[in-house]
């Protein structure tokens, strides 16, 4: 039995917003709980309770981040560095790994989560967290004695430990963070991180401290850095144009400064009171992308040949890391500028208001093939199209523009209905345009026979256009529906018709607003009315922002393309 609010159990057939809350929970096939405002459970599920090994009334109004949250050596995780708790307090939705519960029975749970905020009778302001097991419990990993006294075997543990964490993220901060939990304290009392940004520029990224069981950064000894000297026989400066390894301390840097680098690491050795530092280059195969700083100030020992041949490991192993990391993000923000170029400016045509939204996936290639598209025809006509080309990959993003740039040429040469414009379409995709299947809604906007602004439509295989009226009205355009684009070209489609009244929004979208794994595309759907609806009075570009945000199911990673038009009078001219 789930339990709600302040210990009570949700009793069947009360009928009360709890027993709602109860079976909600109960129907998520993983561990849940809801935390309020201030970051107390309130209600819990089943399988939560169980994944924690603690009874729903141990875990009803206690403060989840104080009784669960963890790091790998069972030490509580500052509240400043809890995703969770920030995601909690700042109402937003968030996701991670590499984080620990701590379980009734005193074993680690490492687990993967979704925090995302939620309405309900219950508490208005509640956040939903959903989590399930990453793996094994277990006991807290005991941290290996300080100084750097490792054995070999301890040795070889921390450089696989190095691998396996600098590996499993693509995001270059998560990696360098990991890279500092892996040093401090088990190495040094302070890890310092220096990545060079463009050319010879400098950045210092981080300068870590350990204090209490927890990493502590500096930050007013982070930021911008004097860049690369190119003649300096100095540690840092050597490490940063690749040269080796070398062993520092505040001697170093005592004598006259050679550089505007040896001015900060004065001040550096200055500031943090380390006695002993020993300084590395990150390399990747091709360039060196900066320098990993371990220092000693409270650990008497000072660093030895040992410690560096260790520390040139792990440097080793960041450079391949973070190179894997930076070709990842230049590949994203090459993929993200071609979709966002080969999508259209929307035109301005009195009478009503358009906008526009594409999201792109976030995946490795952060392209795919939703479109949209908006255009005035010779006759006064406006066109509106959104489609999806199947496929997440450059060939769906090329695929989806030779369809646009077709369906303009057949549009603008032929006044048609919408049906025939796609009947074209259909059949010529099959000689001249790379793409197997597809869909698309095309309309045109114009003035029927009495004057009154008119939408003709036909829909190949896509989710059905919404239409909400200024009184709140919501409906979806189901009517000339047809099949997908490449199964069929020889069918003949149909066409639709509908009168549009002022004030009314047609919302255009592309299913990834809509789907959600394991979940009915009839939810979806429905999901999206009903906050359509809502939004009614909203103006055009709050409307879309908030129903984007409402509306996409959290656990959804496909893009999403939207045209919304909000007709303002009768006429469409």
């Amino acid at each position: 039995m789930l339990s709600s609010g302040g210990g009570r159990q949700a009793m069947a057939g009360s009928g009360g917003p709890q027993e709602w809350v109860a079976r909600v929970l109960e129907a998520l096939g993983t561990g849940a709980y809801l935390s309020d405002e201030r970051g107390s459970i309130v209600a819990v599920n089943t399988h939560g309770a169980q994944l924690l090994a603690r009874a729903a009334s141990d875990l009803i109004g206690r403060d989840a981040h104080d009784l669960l949250h963890r790091n790998s050596h069972g030490e509580p995780v500052p509240r400043t560095q809890c995703r969770i708790r920030q995601s909690v307090l700042g109402r937003r939705t968030e996701q991670g790994g590499d984080e620990w519960f701590q379980r009734g029975d005193g074993t680690l749970l490492p687990v993967a989560w979704l925090a995302t905020p939620c309405e309900i009778g219950v508490h208005p302001s509640a956040t939903l967290v959903l989590f399930h097991s990453a793996g094994r419990a277990g006991r807290p990993a005991q941290r290996p004695p300080a100084g750097g006294r490792l054995s070999e075997l301890e040795r070889l543990a921390l450089l696989a430990e190095t691998t396996t964490l600098l590996t499993s993220t693509l995001d270059i901060h998560e990696a360098l963070r990991h890279l500092i939990d892996l040093a401090v304290p088990r190495l040094a009392d302070w890890a310092v991180i220096d990545l060079i940004r463009e050319r010879d520029e400098v950045w210092r990224f981080a300068v870590a401290h350990a204090e209490g069981g927890t990493v502590v950064f500096r930050e007013d000894l982070q930021g911008p850095m004097p860049p690369v000297p190119q003649e300096s026989p100095m540690p840092l400066s050597r490490a940063l144009r690749g040269v080796a390894s070398s062993f520092a301390g505040p001697e170093t840097y005592q004598g006259p400064p050679d550089s505007g680098i040896a001015v900060e690491q004065r001040r550096l050795f200055e500031a943090t009171g380390m006695h002993s530092a020993v300084v590395a280059p990150i390399r990747s195969l091709h360039d060196v992308l900066g320098a990993l700083t371990l220092g000693r100030a409270d650990q008497p020992e000072r660093f030895t040949a040992t410690d560096t041949a260790l520390l040139e490991d792990i440097a080793r192993r960041a450079g391949l890391a973070l190179e894997n990391a930076r070709l990842y993000q230049r590949q994203r923000k090459v993929a993200e500028t071609m979709q966002r170029h080969l999508l259209p400016k929307l035109p301005g045509t009195p009478g009503r208001n358009m906008t526009a939204r594409y999201l792109p996936a976030p995946d490795a290639s952060q392209v795919g093939g939703d479109w949209y598209d908006a255009f005035n025809l010779t006759d006064g006509a406006t066109a509106l199209a959104v489609g999806d080309v199947v496929g997440h990959d450059l060939d769906a993003a090329a695929g989806m523009a030779q369809l646009r740039n077709m369906l303009r040429a057949y549009a603008l040469s032929q006044q048609k209905p919408p049906s025939k414009i796609v009947e074209w379409l259909d059949q010529a995709i099959l000689d001249i345009a790379e793409v197997s299947m597809a869909t698309l809604v095309f309309a045109r906007m114009t003035d029927n026979a009495t004057g009154r602004c008119e939408l003709s439509w036909t829909n190949a295989g896509h989710p059905p256009p919404l239409l909400v009226t200024h009184d709140g009205e919501a409906r979806y355009l189901t009517d000339g529906h047809g099949v997908l684009l490449g199964v069929a070209p020889e069918q003949v489609r149909p066409d639709a018709t509908v009168e549009l009244p002022p004030g009314a929004t047609l919302f255009l979208y592309t299913d990834g607003l809509i789907e959600s794994p394991g979940h009915a595309l009839d939810e979806g759907l429905e999901r999206l009315r009903r906050h359509a609806m809502s939004l009614a009075h909203r103006p055009l570009d709050s409307f879309t922002d908030e129903l984007l945000a409402r509306a996409r199911p959290p656990d959804n990673d496909d893009d999403v393309a939207i045209l919304a038009v909000r007709h303002m009078t009768d006429s469409c001219t």
